[in-house]
Order: C-alpha cells, then sequence, then structure tokens
C-alpha cells in the first residue's frame, strides 16, 4: 500500500489549493478515505472523510465545512482535497489515510481507525 500526496504550497490568506493523494497497492473504491492534519506542535485533527463506493457519503469537520471539499476518482485511485478560503490557522501538513478495512459506511474521526498514511504535504498560508 501506497499513498502520496501533492498539491500543497504557499497561498495567501483566501486562496485555494487542491490538494491529491495518489493511493496503490489495495482496491481504492472499497475503502472510506480521509485527510488529516497537524500543525507544528498539535495532535493531527481529522478534517474530511469519504466513504467507500462510487458516489460516497462526505464529511467534514466543523472548522473546514463549507471551506473545503473531499472527492475522488477511482478510476485513478485518487483522493483530493479542495481548499478555498484559506486562513492562517489552515497551515498545517496535511495527510490522506486509509480505513482500515472494506466496505464501512460510517464516518471515521480517530486516527486509529486508518491503518496507511502519506507522508503528508505541507499548506502554508500567509500574506
Amino acid at each position: 500500500v501506497q499513498l502520496v500526496e501533492s498539491g500543497g504550497g504557499l497561498a495567501q490568506p483566501g486562496g485555494s489549493l487542491r490538494l491529491s493523494c495518489a493511493a496503490s497497492g489495495f482496491t481504492f473504491s472499497r475503502y472510506t478515505m480521509a485527510w488529516f492534519r497537524q500543525a507544528p506542535g498539535k495532535e493531527r485533527d481529522f478534517v474530511a472523510t469519504l466513504t467507500w463506493g462510487g458516489g460516497g457519503t462526505t464529511y467534514y469537520a466543523d472548522s473546514v465545512k463549507g471551506r473545503f471539499t473531499i472527492s475522488r476518482d477511482n478510476t485513478k485511485n485518487t483522493l483530493y482535497l479542495q481548499i478555498s478560503s484559506l486562513k492562517p490557522e489552515d497551515t498545517a501538513l496535511y495527510y490522506c489515510a486509509k480505513d482500515s478495512l472494506p466496505f464501512r459506511t460510517r464516518p471515521l474521526f480517530d486516527t486509529s481507525q486508518y491503518d496507511y498514511w502519506g507522508q503528508g504535504t505541507q499548506v502554508t498560508v500567509s500574506s
């Protein structure tokens, strides 16, 4: 299993970025996937999750609701996070994660429920 994030960078407040997570080594469409983030000196926090399958159900942390959009392309084995209306407090290392079990439909908000993680992509919001 491999998860590789990309798309991070430096953005101004109010700006946008699109993060990608390329997945390999497992049947991507069968697993709920998620994004977490970790700011310096803080714990890794839940950002968004999208349940398995072609449609899937999305769930967001309150702090990003209305600004971030999680999506997936099962034909490309890729998870996305569109982040808009960026704020300085969005500065963090963003990780994608794979559910430890296939076909789960309930939202998973805890890091312990995910078994594989990418290396992270840095998002810095600053003017």
